[in-house]
């Protein structure tokens, strides 16, 4: 049985938190809980499901905001990208927090890279692609049918670069080498906005549809 994939609208900037859920198992992800704490565990409880792994595309506060309160209610690790682990609890980063009325994320429990695979349950597994760029632990997670690409790649728009650890050719680069060689029938899970495929950002985003003419 394929995954199933709950998005949540949370948090004053309108993140979109993720939960990819397996029916057999009855186990979940929750990815970039940013806030809503109480509805997210309401969306798990509804389908009767235990959250195994808590998972942060990247480190900025508007997605990490509800980590502490997940952490506590359910008992889940954290995971992160290694390269963004330090900014996750950076005292810039509990600024942030605070000035959108947002929890202080903890330390993560597991650090991935590259390649790593990360278990939802038995039978289902999300990838990890590190998507430096928008920040420098930017990172995707794959699975068969879906990519979550956090503040990476957008429907006809990508990530912002001017943030701390930030770079316009980095982000770029990994939209062009990483996410832009998936299947064209991928569907694409932004960490804000409406959903789109890999295809259709090729032909169509305009910050990177030159790179496949």
């Amino acid at each position: 049985m394929p995954c199933e994939v709950v998005s949540l609208t949370v948090g004053p900037l309108d993140v979109n938190s993720y939960l990819v859920g397996c029916e057999d198992h009855k186990t979940c992800a929750v990815v970039d809980p940013g806030d809503s704490s109480k509805r997210i565990m309401g969306a798990v409880d509804e389908r009767g499901w235990k959250v195994s792994i808590i998972l942060n595309t990247h480190a900025h506060a508007d997605h990490t905001g509800a980590n502490g309160k997940l952490k506590q209610i359910t008992g889940a690790p954290l995971g992160i990208h290694e390269d963004d682990a330090k900014m996750l609890t950076d005292p810039a980063m509990k600024d942030m927090a605070g000035y959108l009325g947002l929890g202080a994320s903890p330390e993560a429990d597991i650090l991935y890279k590259e390649g790593n695979a990360i278990d939802i349950c038995p039978c289902q597994k999300l990838y990890v692609t590190s998507t430096p760029g928008h920040s420098p632990g930017g990172a995707c997670f794959v699975h068969d049918d879906f990519v979550i690409t956090g503040d990476t790649l957008f429907n006809m728009s990508i990530g912002r670069s001017d943030l701390q650890g930030g770079d316009l050719n980095t982000l770029l680069n990994s939209i062009r080498e990483k996410l832009f060689n998936l299947p064209d029938g991928i569907t694409v899970y932004p960490g804000h906005g409406e959903p789109s495929t890999i295809g259709y950002e090729k032909a169509h985003n305009p910050f990177v549809m030159g790179a496949f003419k």
